[in-house]
């Protein structure tokens, strides 16, 4: 995939309307501060057009990124950042159910985990929502270059055991500073793009 155009096309607030986009969409869900605006940022090669920050729970919307005018990139907001209230958690949990509920577009979700850790309860709930909602999530291993390589393999069974993942459930370590799986996640958008393409063509 060679992203050229991106777009902050759509923000949505706790009380907005979803929108009903014509292209395939991909979402980001991850804890507040696993790297998910440096992964999306890293993705569009673009340095800041998802906002990071040093301040947890920043992403209070859901931001719609459309790509190349074929997909969109779906920032959820995250979860599980302790300084804010249990009011404000509900909300943006509620709106995160929402979305995953009713949108018609969506392919896939991508959970992002901190490699060093193992899942936290928030995390494991999460995994378990997505997959309630009907999706399989693909786990994104963020911060992969704070570990020493030969500790991959056994962060990665780390987090298996801990979210108890299904054995085909793809695991990509990804690092925002080398750029480690990238392509691999690139090669996926694709395939799902093929995918959209086929059955748009077979619909005819």
């Amino acid at each position: 995939m060679v992203i050229k155009n991106v777009n902050l096309e759509t923000v949505c607030g706790i009380t907005s309307t979803l929108p009903e986009n014509e292209h395939m969409e991909v979402a980001f869900a991850g804890k507040s501060n696993v790297g998910k605006s440096s992964l999306i940022n890293a993705l569009m090669n673009r340095k800041s057009l998802a906002r990071t920050s040093a301040q947890p729970g920043k992403t209070q919307t859901i931001n719609f990124y459309n790509i190349n005018g074929e997909l969109y990139f779906v920032d959820l907001p995250g979860y599980g950042y302790a300084r804010v209230s249990e009011s404000e958690k509900q909300k943006w949990g509620k709106m995160i159910e929402n979305y995953l509920h009713t949108s018609q577009k969506l392919r896939a979700v991508f959970l992002l985990i901190d490699i060093r850790h193992e899942p936290s309860a928030n995390d494991r709930s999460m995994y378990e929502w997505i997959l309630y909602q009907g999706y399989k999530p693909v786990i994104i291993a963020t911060k992969s270059d704070k570990i020493n390589r030969s500790q991959l393999q056994k962060h990665i069974k780390m987090l298996r055991t801990g979210l108890k993942v299904e054995k085909d459930t793809v695991v990509i370590p990804f690092s925002a500073q080398t750029k480690q799986g990238r392509e691999e996640i690139y090669e996926l958008l694709d395939s799902y793009l093929e995918e959209a393409d086929a059955k748009e063509n077979s619909a005819f």
